[in-house]
């Protein structure tokens, strides 16, 4: 093999190997605050959502079959929207945790959330 096909055929190795490692990785949406959802949610309505926040005090409610929390806004606690989720719970989830989170927005006021992320605690914390 000359040396100008061995570099076209490396180019597309090359491509395709981006192709299938990008394969899935949703790159036009990225993360929401919550007062971004909460100021248009017509815009969000049915819509797949990532948005960050932290869990308010006193809205965590756990059961077998549902978790449900209100998600605050991370600078002003004031935007919040309530967030149900059913699927298998991170072993630290807790109120006043930062966390993010990917799911449908089913109302105005609520995310049915699919994934959810805990935020990295800090080394700093005391």
């Amino acid at each position: 093999m000359d040396k100008k096909r061995k570099t076209i055929f490396t180019i597309i190795a090359i491509i395709a190997v981006m192709a299938i490692g990008l394969w899935g990785v949703d790159v036009e949406q990225g993360y929401y605050m919550v007062s971004d959802i909460t100021a248009d949610p017509q815009e969000h309505l049915g819509q797949k959502v990532n948005t960050m926040g932290i869990v308010k005090n006193g809205t965590l409610s756990i059961s077998p079959e549902m978790t449900t929390f209100t998600l605050a806004d991370a600078e002003d606690e004031n935007y919040e929207i309530n967030v149900e989720y059913s699927a298998d719970l991170p072993a630290n989830l807790a109120e006043g945790k930062s966390i993010s989170l990917t799911g449908t927005m089913v109302s105005e006021t609520m995310i049915d959330a699919e994934q959810i992320v805990m935020g990295c605690p800090s080394k700093y914390s005391e």
